[in-house]
């Protein structure tokens, strides 16, 4: 199965968000790790999903996906 970005933060916690309401819409979805592993100041964590569900994920992603901080 290929898997596809869908979301991309240097939160864990917010991709972890991300990936739930994923699930939530029957989405398989997972969070990468890509941060460099000594320091733990560079890099982001994503979120794929399989390519089949990119777009529906995406569109999700845009339009379900709040943060506080946003307001």
């Amino acid at each position: 199965m290929s898997w596809k970005k869908v979301f991309e933060n240097g939160s864990p916690v917010r991709a972890e968000i991300v990936k739930s309401i994923l699930l939530e819409h029957e989405i398989p979805a997972v969070v990468l790790n890509k941060q460099e592993s000594v320091y733990k100041i560079h890099g982001y964590y994503e979120v794929l999903v399989p390519a089949g569900e990119v777009m529906k994920a995406l569109n999700i992603v845009a339009n379900e996906v709040r943060f506080e901080s946003e307001g």
